[in-house]
């Protein structure tokens, strides 16, 4: 009998770490001196997946289909799945996979009863680009720290950030979509604006225009589609199917691929969000969630300190609302060392040492294994497509012994879903109605741009006001200076006669004649004859 079949065999005691009573996702058979042993089961507690991992390896070793693998078995357990879908490939999950020679093959390698299955799933997409039910997110649930990363701002520039978002917190303006952001942040920096934060620093037109160019070239990403409501609700990832099964929510992001700071951070809010309103519960039978984020390495490149301590207490605290989270990446490199020492699980396909930075990267990635009875450097050059090499956390919590593993074959389809398919399933959705249309509400940019409206309106009919008494007392001052300076009109010629020197002694001679013959008559005296 050959070594790997006695009792106190390498292969035996590797195996025996293995042995777990509760339920477990099967992963696949060892690998041993060349050969696979189908009778040596490498298996993972599914109470362990809530305790993060790490899938990594060089592209084209499979890293796709054991992040697939995985969530099969994490479905048919009755535990929901969360997949970052980058580049479009995983969506066939939702459909039974096709039988032929090369998965017939495996599953013989590796004692697999493999049967064609779909699995309950969900499609979803950032703000409706791409296919799928839209997922949106309020400015202010994104908040200042995940924004400013996804802006590249200095540390300066996100701690004005934090006290633009503070001062709409304060003041109930709404931070619903980026045009809101948009508005506070010229607010601040207005004549009517500036004073608001000049009490705690204030905001400086040089900052203010950074952050607003940022956002210009963040909208030039598209980026005005995924900010808005209704804002999706990240419970909906919790769901199971009738039948059971864990609902596998696919988030497909092929239309973005190229935007990787943006599906990135948009990831971390999902994660943040779901931190926010679950209970703390521990440790469980079976996790609520486990989250894959693939492509992982976008989501430390270029992050600010305050970012990487953001996901860092993240993944560290998340275990005990029930969430696992697994990152899937090329080298474990790519993942800080404060978050790498929190993923208990690993699966680590081949690496690649082709240039002298692949062979450090190489000799750092062994170093993060426990003590194996493999020469893990040849042996992670070797690995051939669809193996890879294992240690998991045991049900005590311990790690398990390192084990080279050919992994098991998904049994649903490899390959992307049909697009009609794809669009059939959205459109089904009961989630799709709620979701579809975006609505857009009075927030800080309608109470802002109405308030402006309002004091220019104000100023303008102040002004007017002011303008006419002006124009009044011009015209008054006009009139008065006219009639001074105005020429007197000729007399007429009843004027003239009146106020002639003739007229004036005629008059006085006939009152006197007059005055007497008045006299006489009253008094009764005769006129005198002569």
């Amino acid at each position: 009998m050959s070594e790997s079949t006695d009792p106190a065999s390498p292969a035996d005691q590797i195996a025996a770490g293995y042995a777990f009573t509760g339920p477990a996702l099967e992963l696949g058979a060892l690998l041993w001196d060349g050969a696979c042993l189908p009778d040596r089961q490498i298996r993972i507690p599914l109470s362990m997946l809530g305790r993060h991992g790490l899938v990594a390896g060089a592209t084209g070793t499979g890293k796709t289909k054991t992040l697939q693998l995985i969530a099969e078995q994490l479905s048919a357990g009755g535990v929901p799945v969360f997949l970052a879908d980058i580049k479009g490939d995983v969506s066939g999950i939702a459909a039974p996979g096709t039988a032929n020679d090369k998965i017939a093959e495996r599953a013989g390698e590796v004692g697999q009863q493999w049967e064609a299955t779909g699995f309950p799933s969900e499609f979803y997409s950032l703000g409706g680009l791409g296919a799928g039910i839209p997922v949106r997110a309020t400015v202010t649930s994104f908040g200042p720290v995940l924004m400013s990363k996804v802006l590249q701002l200095n540390q300066t520039q996100e701690q004005s950030l934090g006290l633009i978002f503070h001062y709409a917190d304060t003041k109930g303006l709404e931070l619903i979509d980026l045009k809101d952001l948009r508005a506070v942040v010229a607010f601040l920096v207005s004549d009517q604006g500036k004073a608001e934060l000049k009490g705690i620093g204030g905001l400086s037109t040089v900052t203010a225009g950074v952050i607003l160019r940022s956002l210009t070239a963040f909208e030039q990403q598209g980026a005005s589609e995924f900010f808005g409501e209704p804002e999706f609700d990240t419970a909906e990832f919790l769901r199971t199917a009738a039948d059971g099964r864990g609902l596998v929510s696919v988030l497909e992001l092929p239309a973005v691929q190229d935007k990787p700071q943006l599906f990135s951070t948009f990831l971390m809010w999902l994660l943040a969000d779901l931190y926010t309103d679950l209970p703390e519960v521990g440790d469980l039978e079976r996790p609520k969630l486990v989250f894959f984020l693939d492509e992982a390495h976008l989501l430390f490149n270029g992050a600010s300190k305050a970012f990487l301590e953001s996901i860092t207490q993240t993944v560290r605290l998340i275990r005990s609302k029930g969430i696992g989270v697994f990152f899937v990446t090329q080298t474990p490199k790519d993942v800080p060392a404060d978050v790498l020492a929190q993923l208990g699980n690993r699966v680590q396909h081949a690496l690649r040492a082709f240039t002298p930075d692949d062979a450090k990267a190489l000799k750092a990635t062994v170093k993060t294994f426990p003590n194996s009875a493999y020469d893990l450097e040849e042996l992670l050059t070797g690995l051939g497509t669809g193996e890879a090499v294992i240690t998991v956390l045991s049900e005590k919590g311990a790690p398990t012994p390192v084990a080279a593993t050919r992994l098991r074959a998904p049994q649903s389809l490899m390959g992307p879903l049909g697009a009609a398919d794809l669009d059939t399933a959205v459109k089904s959705s009961l989630l799709y109605a709620r979701y579809a249309e975006p609505v857009d509400r009075e927030s800080a940019y309608e109470k802002i741009s109405a308030e402006q409206a309002a004091a220019e309106a104000a100023a303008e009919a102040a002004a007017a006001q002011a303008e006419a008494e002006k124009q009044a007392r011009e015209e008054a001052k006009e009139a008065a200076k006219a009639a001074r300076s105005a020429p007197k009109p000729d007399p007429s010629l009843a004027q003239q006669v009146v106020g002639s020197g003739l007229f004036r002694s005629l008059a006085r001679s006939i009152g006197t004649q007059l005055g007497r013959e008045i006299s006489r008559s009253v008094f009764g005296t005769a006129k005198r004859r002569r």
